[in-house]
């Protein structure tokens, strides 16, 4: 079994949507990035990619790459469940955290699990998302943006 930490957060924008999980998620901002900004999917991503010993997502998918801009993360995932597959392992478990002031995410949590199930192949069981706030504080509790973290564990195919 191996383990891999992943980290990611953008910064709010106005005229974007804001999808986290693949979730299209109401709100009056969305989250800038080369692909659709979802820092969930990006942090389950290089956590799956780190527990792999494969690097991160911008060595697989580089932020200049013209072909990858406003990509969906979900498709993102895939390439890199079938990427890590090919290594040899394949993933069991995902804990991920949602750090955002606003909007609140519980009402979406179960639809997001239910979308990286289906992508990872396994069950909704096995993915933990939780949401937090900054109780105000920082950027996040300024509404500047969302912050995302991951841990990944994967066993090796047999």
């Amino acid at each position: 079994m191996r383990s891999g930490v992943g980290y990611d957060v953008h910064a709010f924008v106005i005229g974007e949507i804001l999808v986290l999980g693949g979730v299209q998620i109401e709100h009056d901002k969305g989250l800038v990035g080369h692909s659709d900004g979802d820092a969930l999917i990006h942090a389950i991503i290089d956590s799956i990619l780190g527990a792999a010993g494969l690097g991160d997502i911008g060595i697989h998918f580089p932020s200049d790459a013209p072909q990858l801009e406003g990509i969906a993360s979900t498709t993102l995932l895939k390439k890199v469940k079938e990427k890590v597959e090919s290594a040899g392992y394949g993933t069991i478990f995902i804990d991920a955290t949602i750090i955002a002031q606003n909007p609140r995410m519980t009402p979406y949590i179960s639809s997001m699990k239910k979308i990286i199930s289906r992508i990872i192949e396994i069950d909704s069981e096995s993915i933990n998302i939780k949401a937090t706030t900054t109780d105000g504080l920082g950027f996040i509790g300024r509404e500047e943006g969302i912050a995302c973290l991951a841990i990944s564990t994967l066993e090796e195919l047999k």
